[in-house]
């Protein structure tokens, strides 16, 4: 069992005639995710060839639904047209849409951010700027690395896609259910909050890995929900003990003023709900691995 993504995904890539789409379509094909195909209204009618896998190319997402049956889309196109592309999945009513690109201006992530909620929410929005979803033995629709750990019990929820990967690899002994990077934007479509009530729901993950950054108060609202609604073992790191106050640090939502979105302050939040929190991310595993023992 998974959240959001199973086998039984059927994946389109939005893009996947470009050079990122394409490469990594190729990947997800290698990890087993069942892609059926590929959205581009200036190749409509095409296909592709993915070492023996011929894929067709659709003029849009509602062709490639009405075709395939597609109930995701990876979304691999430029920060220029990623607002179109989103607001063709979410007119589509496409149950999943994941939204690698980076840098896609603040105002487009809330202009379709805000027109899913007008739609009635029928699209769950992964992203923008992250690394997908993976479940591990499954299906993989995003750029997660596929062969880091095997299939298990634990789930993840990240706002970083190379601390996903690093937490992947050092509990790759005991495996996950399903891998989530949500992002580091100011605004996206899955919060932490969204992964947790997934994960206390989802009768085959057995305890929880939260990766929250300085920035914001997500974690802090995420540390609420869990002391309210989250029973199974909650892990948890917070990226930027050392990050000066003032400085941007990587993700454009990584700002910090003052004591404010401090990784301090949201320690000190998600250790009085009841989590765990590591200094490191070696450290956080180790916790992880106490509790799976």
């Amino acid at each position: 069992m998974a959240i959001w993504l199973t086998k039984d995904s059927k994946v389109i890539v939005q893009g996947m005639t470009g050079s990122e789409g394409s490469k990594h379509t190729r990947r997800m094909l290698a990890a087993g995710t069942n892609v059926v195909g590929g959205v581009n209204p200036r190749k409509a009618g095409t296909t592709v060839d993915f070492d023996g896998t011929e894929l067709p190319v659709f003029a849009g997402v509602a062709d490639a639904i009405k075709e395939t049956g597609a109930d995701v889309t990876v979304i691999f196109v430029p920060p220029q047209f990623t607002k179109a592309a989103v607001l063709e999945a979410i007119d589509a009513e496409i149950p999943l849409a994941v939204v690698i690109t980076e840098g896609v201006p603040v105002q487009d992530s809330a202009a379709f951010w805000a027109h899913n909620v007008v739609k009635g929410e029928r699209t769950r929005i992964i992203g923008p700027n992250c690394p997908g979803i993976a479940s591990p033995g499954a299906s993989n629709a995003g750029i997660i690395p596929a062969d880091i750990t095997p299939a298990g019990r634990i789930g993840l929820v990240s706002k970083s896609g190379t601390l996903t990967y690093q937490l992947m690899y050092e509990l790759r002994d005991i495996g996950f259910s399903t891998c989530v990077g949500i992002g580091g934007d100011p605004v996206i479509g899955t919060t932490h909050i969204d992964a947790l009530r997934a994960f206390q729901d989802d009768p085959d993950t057995d305890a929880i890995v939260m990766i929250g950054e300085i920035g914001g108060d997500a974690e802090e609202r995420a540390a609420e929900f869990i002391k309210a609604h989250v029973t199974k073992p909650v892990v948890g790191y917070i990226a930027g003990f050392t990050a000066p106050p003032g400085k941007t640090m990587g993700h454009a939502g990584a700002i910090i003023s003052g004591s404010a979105g401090t990784a301090d302050a949201k320690k000190e939040a998600l250790e009085a709900a009841g989590v765990k929190v590591g200094k490191t991310p070696s450290e956080t595993a180790r916790l992880m691995r106490e509790v799976m023992s």
